[in-house]
């Protein structure tokens, strides 16, 4: 049920306190659900910090021979409101920081990872093939250089995945040249190794982004990449990043199977995830998706 829907919803929206004498006499209620359990007057007040509504306080029927709640009545719950609207605040402040600097620790250990990989095992193997190449020149006998040759290969298989996982933990063209550029890397990689059509377009224009913005776009698109090419079935794919006048903005989509938001569970496919990343940058993440209708996906941040 969308918010606007209901009373409650109507009043965290507007954002202002608001009481019925007759709750079967206001137009915004639900009757049939107020007659269910009997309400018949109603006190709604919202909590409200740093001028954003974060929640709301809902009474109904007050005690004694009178139901209705009085201006006295309204005043208290306000100030019950406001007390409450700081702690929950605070509370969601303190949550937000230890999530962010769990988000960074993350980062910087996967950019750790990948500097090593890159630098440290990838010299190292490469140093190996060197050998290997000169031993394979040098050895006497089909039997041992063929030995060689195939291990020689093996090595070679191994540095080339030590290099893409170095990509998929930190890819240095991001940090380097900036989004786009490791967003045109990265669908043109997925694409020669999934067989998906991918086409990205951005609007930019060779614009850097805060660090932190582009990191938590890269990863959006990382994440839905991995999803449609595990769940989707998909054969074509359109990612698009837009720039606004204070919001960059990029979608995701795709032909696949689709499914229903509704039924995926807690952290299903990704999206809490997502969702923790774009609102730590105070954006907002849509999905729209249904059976055999494909899935899109938007994400938007601002930049102010």
């Amino acid at each position: 049920m969308a918010r606007s829907s209901t009373k409650s919803g109507r009043v965290y929206e507007r954002g202002r306190s608001e009481r019925s004498d007759s709750v079967l006499d206001d137009p915004e209620v639900d009757r049939e659900v107020v007659s269910r359990f009997g309400a018949r007057t109603g006190l709604w007040v919202p909590l409200v910090a740093r001028s954003r509504t974060i929640g709301l306080i809902a009474a109904h029927d007050k005690l004694g021979s009178d139901a209705r709640f009085s201006d006295n009545d309204l005043r208290l719950a306000e100030t019950f409101a406001s007390r409450a609207a700081v702690a929950v605040d605070l509370s969601q402040r303190i949550a937000r920081d230890a999530l962010r600097r769990v988000v960074d620790a993350q980062e910087l250990e996967r950019r750790r990872l990948a500097r090593e990989l890159h630098d440290e095992t990838g010299q190292a193997l490469t140093s190996i093939l060197l050998g290997l190449k000169t031993l394979e020149e040098t050895v006497d006998g089909d039997e041992p250089r063929t030995a060689v040759g195939e291990l020689r290969e093996l090595v070679v298989r191994t540095l080339q995945d030590v290099r893409r996982l170095a990509v998929e933990l930190r890819p240095k063209v991001l940090d380097d040249f900036g989004l786009v550029p490791a967003l045109e890397r990265l669908t043109e990689t997925f694409g020669e190794q999934t067989g998906i059509q991918v086409r990205f377009e951005s609007g930019l224009s060779g614009e850097r982004l805060p660090a932190e913005v582009e990191t938590a776009l890269y990863r959006i698109v990382q994440e839905s990449l991995t999803n449609i090419v595990k769940h989707a079935r998909a054969g074509n794919i359109s990612i698009a990043l837009t720039r606004k006048p204070a919001a960059v903005a990029v979608v995701v989509e795709d032909d696949g199977d689709g499914f229903d938001p509704a039924d995926i569970r807690e952290g299903g496919y990704g999206l809490e995830g997502m969702r923790e990343r774009v609102g730590l940058l105070d954006g907002r993440l849509q999905v729209e998706s249904g059976e055999g209708v494909g899935t899109t996906l938007v994400a938007e941040i601002p930049l102010t």
